[in-house]
């Protein structure tokens, strides 16, 4: 008698299959977050880096010009600065000390007229032909290169955008610290800012035809000390074509400066001041979107950004001793004013 011989599929049942594919999505869904941890870890550190070549390219400029950079030069001020009134800033002036020599070399002759604005009463816009090169040096890797920002700015379109800011101080607009003032609240006095009364320049100034130079302050002359001073932060790079934050070769607030931003309605790092609301930073026409943490007054003038990052609690910083250090966005507005105020006459914590 021939016995018949059961037979089982060698392939796998619909049940197995649906419970190897749920136990792949677990281990995924475990996994996905310390890889997405290790990645902004990675970026962090990049970042990191690049803010620390920045900050001692600054210090290699400062020895050879006797001082930082300008923030940026104006013609003329004003709180419009879209025009042709407005020339090169700090990073087209350290572009020979961040391995761009090649690339400083082909506007060289206009930054310098803008160097000698005081004599020249110069308009060129020469300075402006680096401004759609994406430099690697400028991006943090958490935010990066979002697309050009096609405002027109300086009479020009298509500026690359950019992650870092040099720190003009927490005094109240731009113009309260031009041309080396010691910086204040417009409201509150030449000498007093926030609700401290503490002077609020920055290391960096704006610098106009009507100062004598236009180099600013040498790291070893911060008042407060280079190491209890901010130099530079992070900003954003704007999501939306038209917005002038995060552009590396514009001197505006926000573009790559930082001002005004431990004071008014713009007090901490990343400050939102709600979700719905527009406030916090003051740049003219600017989009608002409080939601992705660039929230504006769109019709104030262009005179009050705070630093900006994409990294989870705060941004990065350095400072002008060199070192770089993570300014978490808790801080207290008190002491996020010591940090940027370059002549308080006071050391804040971190």
């Amino acid at each position: 008698m021939r016995r018949s011989l059961s037979r089982r599929s060698s392939g796998f049942t619909l049940i197995e299959l649906l419970v190897v594919i749920a136990i792949i999505a677990i281990l995924i869904g475990l996994l996905l977050p310390a890889v997405q941890k290790v990645r902004e870890a990675a970026a962090r550190m990049s970042c990191t880096n690049n803010l620390k070549q920045i900050a001692l390219s600054s210090h290699n400029f400062a020895d050879t010009a006797g001082g930082l950079p300008p923030a940026v030069i104006i013609r003329n001020y004003t709180a419009y600065p879209y025009s042709d009134e407005i020339g090169p800033n700090w990073a087209v002036m350290l572009l020979p000390y961040i391995e761009q020599g090649n690339l400083y070399n082909q506007v060289s002759g206009s930054v310098q007229l803008w160097q000698n604005v005081r004599t020249t009463n110069t308009t060129d816009k020469g300075w402006t032909n680096v401004r759609g090169n994406v430099l690697k040096s400028f991006l943090c890797p958490s935010d990066g290169d979002t697309g050009v920002c096609a405002r027109n700015l300086a009479n020009v379109t298509n500026w690359a955008r950019g992650n870092y800011a040099a720190n003009c101080g927490p005094h109240y607009t731009y113009n309260a610290g031009s041309n080396g003032n010691t910086g204040g609240r417009l409201n509150g006095g030449s000498s007093s800012g926030g609700p401290w009364g503490y002077s609020g320049q920055g290391p960096f100034s704006v610098f106009t035809a009507a100062a004598s130079k236009t180099i600013g302050m040498g790291i070893a002359q911060i008042p407060d000390g280079s190491s209890n001073t901010l130099l530079f932060s992070e900003v954003r790079s704007g999501i939306d074509a038209n917005d002038p934050r995060g552009v590396w070769a514009f001197g505006l607030a926000g573009s790559s400066t930082i001002v005004a931003h431990a004071d008014g309605d713009c007090t901490l790092p990343n400050d939102k001041n709600g979700t719905t609301a527009d406030c916090s930073d003051d740049i003219h026409d600017a989009p608002s979107l409080p939601r992705q943490n660039l929230s504006n007054w769109t019709s104030c003038d262009s005179n009050q950004a705070t630093a900006r990052s994409k990294h989870s609690g705060g941004v990065n910083a350095a400072l002008g001793d060199g070192s770089v250090r993570f300014i978490t966005n808790s801080i207290s507005q008190q002491n996020w004013w010591l940090l940027n105020a370059s002549n308080d006459g006071l050391t804040g914590n971190f």
